[in-house]
């Protein structure tokens, strides 16, 4: 048959006589021929490995009884040795109706006048695989590890498991599979991801992926590592799956992550009076400047202190001040916009940033709103205690580029507004910030 030209880069071997000099060597070595799955040639070794009196013998030797499972490994084995160049892995062959085992390298060529594609076989060495010390030990620790390990056929079928996998999802043995599932989808707690896994590995690809798996113990958070590997006895392909759990680490890196929140959370928040702290208004400050600079939009910032809190904690106590410090905080959160950004950034000293949609006289309003919400009196400790504020206005971007800017801006005019007798408010004039 003509060869499609993905195989033309193959070795094409077109007679017997190339292959003479592996006569002169005393391992066993043929040549197969995939397309009409019968032998090509093979060396003096290999025809007595056979109990072959001739070449021709080993030619016409009848494979007619092979199964289709046999003719497809060949044809595996060829296509894995087209792409990796060299295959060696385990195969059983049954010289005079008696099994062997042999470790085997392969090399894909082309062969003879038709180019069918074709294989040869170097037999590296046999192989006990009942005997081999190495081999009991790799067992039983297999047999010994809590790591589950099952071995899968191509179709997802398992071949063998060891103990800690049989636990792991021994349910399932009493269970019907879903019509067009298998043992391996099975085992995934999303059969989509099952399914698309399986697909991948029978694709060729080998890794590691997480994913959620149902458990004799529930839904656990598996890694799972996926090699191809082949039978030891017929030599078909085979995958093999380690699992990991890592539920645990999962499950703590979340409450890590969950405590990071909170401590953001706090950060983010003035621990008294429960509105933004000033950690907050300089983050949040930088996307609304952002926005508005390039939207060419102004914003407007307030500086908020207030006239006659120092008295209060000294007539009243740190705790009544406390109770002030709250409530004067929530009466400036209900005079603002839900948009607006209200922060405590001292002791007495708050920030409100105005959305972008706030005029000059909007600001203006607002500004009068907090004087008269802040002069009603407050009741604490059985008292009536009452505030007022001195408030500075600056205006983004005339009064500065950014926070810092604007707040030391705001501050400067606010010192004004105490020098001419408190409870007011005044906009950022040209040499505020140098006063």
């Amino acid at each position: 048959m003509t060869n499609p030209s993905q195989y033309d880069h193959l070795v094409h071997i077109e007679t017997h006589e190339e292959l003479r000099l592996y006569e002169l060597i005393p391992n066993v070595v043929w040549v197969f021929d995939i397309d009409k799955h019968g032998w090509w040639w093979g060396n003096s070794a290999a025809v007595a490995f056979w109990g072959l009196d001739s070449l021709q013998a080993l030619i016409d030797k009848d494979l007619s009884g092979d199964t289709q499972g046999a003719r497809d490994r060949t044809l595996q084995t060829f296509e894995l040795a087209v792409r990796e160049g060299l295959t060696v892995d385990p195969w059983t062959t049954y010289p005079n109706g008696k099994p062997k085992t042999l470790l085997m390298m392969h090399r894909a060529v082309l062969l003879g006048p038709d180019r069918h594609r074709g294989i040869i076989a170097y037999i590296n060495e046999q192989v006990n695989m009942g005997e081999q010390p190495e081999n009991l030990l790799l067992m039983e620790a297999m047999r010994y590890t809590r790591v589950p390990a099952t071995t899968f056929t191509l179709d997802g079928d398992p071949v063998v498991e060891n103990p800690a996998a049989t636990d792991a999802y021994n349910y399932l043995y009493d269970q019907p599979l879903d019509e067009g599932s298998c043992a391996f989808v099975a085992r995934f707690a999303d059969p989509a991801q099952g399914r698309a896994c399986l697909k991948r590995v029978q694709a060729g690809e080998e890794g590691r992926w997480d994913f959620i798996m149902q458990t004799a113990e529930g839904a656990r958070r598996h890694s799972l590592d996926i090699r191809r590997t082949r039978h030891p006895l017929n030599g078909d392909f085979l995958f093999l799956v380690v699992e990991y759990d890592f539920t645990e680490l999962y499950e703590a890196l979340e409450e890590i992550e969950a405590a990071r929140a909170r401590l953001h959370d706090i950060a983010m928040k003035d621990a008294l009076t429960g509105v933004n702290s000033l950690h907050y208004m300089q983050e949040a400050a930088k996307t609304e400047l952002a926005h508005a600079a390039r939207h060419q939009q102004t914003l407007w910032l307030m500086f908020i202190d207030l006239d006659g809190f120092k008295s209060i904690n000294d007539s009243l106590g740190h705790s009544a001040g406390d109770e002030v410090l709250c409530e004067v905080a929530r009466r400036l959160q209900a005079v603002i916009r839900a948009e607006d950004l209200l922060a405590r950034i001292g002791g007495d000293e708050y920030v409100v940033l105005l959305s972008h949609a706030s005029t000059e006289a909007d600001t203006t309003a607002v500004a009068q709103r907090i004087l008269d919400r802040l002069q009603e009196p407050i009741p604490v400790a059985g008292e009536s205690a009452r505030v007022s504020a001195s408030i500075g206005i600056a205006r983004f971007p005339d009064d500065g580029a950014d926070l810092e800017a604007l707040l030391k801006a705001a501050d400067a005019a606010m010192y004004r507004v105490k020098k001419d007798g408190k409870n007011g408010f005044v906009f950022v004039r040209p040499g505020d910030e140098a006063e």
